[in-house]
């Protein structure tokens, strides 16, 4: 496999984690998984109550909350340390986390088991960074946030047709993406640049590690609807653009819907698959 730098990140914060004792410490002292907050008034449950008041709100919101989704199966692309994947659990019957670094998963089934349904989570190592493995039509639901703008937008762009193949007909697809702003002219230069001295040989990992330097070296797209949409109209029904009303997003193959709940900087794509 071809070295893939912009992993590095990932994979550094995920040896962080791993070297904290506790969920509660990782995030304490982890700002990419609070908001970019640390201090030692901060917990993990503090943490994972932000994802509790998000996940109803987005599922009542894009129409997902149903008696049935005890029965029914939800993926979740870049679950992290489970900030939503608690919440996933008390909704849905069955959740797949999938994330690239093997010491989150480690740490999401640790929140899940403090404050989820851990029985009804399994896990999914996504190794190379762009490939679910996972059989097709696994899922009810397949849901992504604050993840896919963050890949390579070629990752991003393969984890996007992932996301549809691994769907059952009928399921749909919820997927968060970053549109572009005036910020990007130096967000996106800045984040190159980071993702090139990550790929320094010890210095680059080490510099991974620090906070600043990972959100920087995260910022790794900014992928227009239609760029997602073209190559997987065939392949989708019932496509729709979810952004804040301050935002001028759109698609020209789908409905156009608003919710002020949205970050202003972000999008979704929610879609049936065929």
């Amino acid at each position: 496999m071809r070295r893939r730098p912009q992993l590095i990140p990932w994979k550094a914060a995920g040896q962080l984690s791993e070297q904290q004792v506790s969920g509660d410490d990782v995030v304490r002292t982890t700002g990419w998984v609070f908001n970019n907050e640390t201090g030692g008034e901060l917990d993990l449950e503090q943490f994972v109550a932000t994802g509790d008041s998000e996940v109803p709100a987005y599922l009542t919101v894009f129409g997902l909350r149903s008696p049935d989704n005890e029965q029914q199966t939800l993926i979740e692309i870049g679950c992290g340390i489970g900030r939503m994947t608690c919440a996933f659990t008390r909704e849905f019957g069955h959740v797949v986390g999938c994330d690239l670094d093997a010491g989150f998963l480690e740490r999401c089934h640790e929140t899940v088991s403090r404050f989820g349904k851990v029985d009804r989570l399994r896990t999914s190592h996504v190794a190379d960074g762009h490939t679910l493995d996972l059989p097709p039509n696994s899922a009810d639901v397949t849901f992504s946030y604050i993840t896919l703008q963050h890949c390579d937008p070629d990752d991003a762009l393969e984890l996007t047709s992932e996301a549809v193949r691994v769907t059952k007909p009928g399921g749909k697809v919820v997927l968060n993406y970053r549109s572009r702003s005036g910020m990007d002219v130096l967000l996106l230069p800045l984040g190159r640049l980071m993702r090139a001295i990550f790929r320094i040989p010890k210095l680059g990992p080490a510099i991974a590690r620090r906070r600043w330097a990972a959100r920087l070296g995260w910022q790794a797209n900014r992928l227009q609807p239609d760029e997602l949409i073209g190559p997987l109209n065939p392949l989708i029904t019932d496509i729709q653009i979810w952004r804040n009303p301050k935002s001028h997003v759109k698609g020209r193959a789908a409905e156009v819907k608003t919710f002020d709940g949205i970050n202003r900087h972000h999008y979704w794509l929610i879609a049936q698959v065929r």
